[in-house]
């Protein structure tokens, strides 16, 4: 069975997250120490004594779901050979370590940096995300571009996440025409609770600092994937080192599309899909992608597929696909 193997991004935390294996595996409690030292924050008290408030701040989400990410993959490589890898935004960062092609220690340091610039890029708050809901791929983009022509600020579609659930990115005012067209479209909309427009033209500044970053890692450093990264911003499969970087550089400004991320991994074959982070975000996006896709699956029907989410040191334990 060919596995596709995936990590979330923002969104994805819970409280006391990662806390029972880095206590029980000593390398994943020094993941943790790591990712502590490149972001200077104190992540282990934040996720697993904090608020929901605390956890949903950019700046210290971004190491530590990576390193929860990580550390549950390093746990279950030994038993897990993936034929394929993706990662929803910042889990992008987590499937080039998964694939080899950054180490961790650079991988931590680049989401430290990146979860920084990210909560500083909007100083007067002027972005924001709203989910769009029970719209199809057309009127979703429709209701965007409309709010967007009669705004004239910047909006965008920036995550394409299942056939009925987008995410629009842009300036706040943009934002606030979307619920009576999403409505006339026969959709509703539900606004994120994060600091800014991300994947939007607003977050320019923030990529340009990255890419600079990006710039100064050694060619050395950056290696052959062991197994195809798919892209965000492409949705293709990538081995390629400078053109997975080429990738990266242009992803905090580009739409994550991912549900044309899974649906082109089960053209290549993928037939288990397994999840390495919290809250099981990413699985359950697999049933309403792939349902009907392709057409000979039959009309409103899922094609036969194998589910599996890492969260805790139990899943690793259980694991079904050794």
């Amino acid at each position: 069975m060919r596995i596709a193997l995936l990590f979330p991004g923002q969104g994805s935390q819970e409280q006391g997250m990662g806390r029972d294996l880095a206590e029980a595996r000593p390398e994943a409690m020094a993941l943790w120490k790591k990712a502590e030292a490149a972001s200077s924050l104190p992540l282990r008290e934040i996720y697993w004594h904090g608020d929901e408030q605390d956890m949903a701040l950019t700046r210290s989400l971004q190491p530590a779901i990576t390193v929860v990410n990580l550390s549950l993959w390093m746990c279950l490589a030994a038993s897990c050979a993936p034929s394929a890898a993706a990662g929803h935004s910042l889990g992008e960062y987590s499937a080039l370590a998964a694939a080899g092609v950054l180490s961790l220690e650079t991988t931590l340091n680049l989401v430290a940096l990146r979860g920084r610039l990210m909560a500083e890029c909007d100083p007067d708050g002027q972005g924001a995300m709203t989910a769009l809901i029970r719209l199809d791929r057309s009127r979703a983009e429709s209701c965007v571009a409309e709010a967007r022509a009669r705004c004239g600020r910047d909006l965008v579609l920036a995550n394409y996440n299942t056939p009925s659930q987008f995410v629009a990115s842009g300036h706040k005012e943009a934002l606030g025409l979307l619920p009576s067209l999403v409505r006339e479209a026969g959709g509703r909309v539900l606004p994120l609770a994060v600091s800014g427009a991300f994947h939007s033209p607003l977050m320019q500044e923030a990529s340009r600092e990255l890419n600079q970053a990006l710039g100064k890692i050694g060619k050395g450093e950056w290696r052959t994937a062991r197994f195809p990264v798919y892209s965000n911003v492409s949705a293709r499969p990538e081995t390629d080192a400078a053109a997975l970087k080429a990738a990266l550089e242009r992803q905090m400004t580009s739409p994550v599309y991912w549900l044309d991320t899974i649906r082109a991994q089960w053209d290549q074959g993928m037939r288990a899909f397994v999840e390495c982070g919290p809250k099981q975000v990413l699985t359950r996006m697999i049933d309403p992608i792939l349902r009907g896709h392709p057409p000979l699956s039959g009309a409103g029907e899922a094609p036969a597929v194998t589910t599996v989410s890492v969260s805790t040191s139990a899943d690793l334990e259980t694991f079904p696909l050794r």
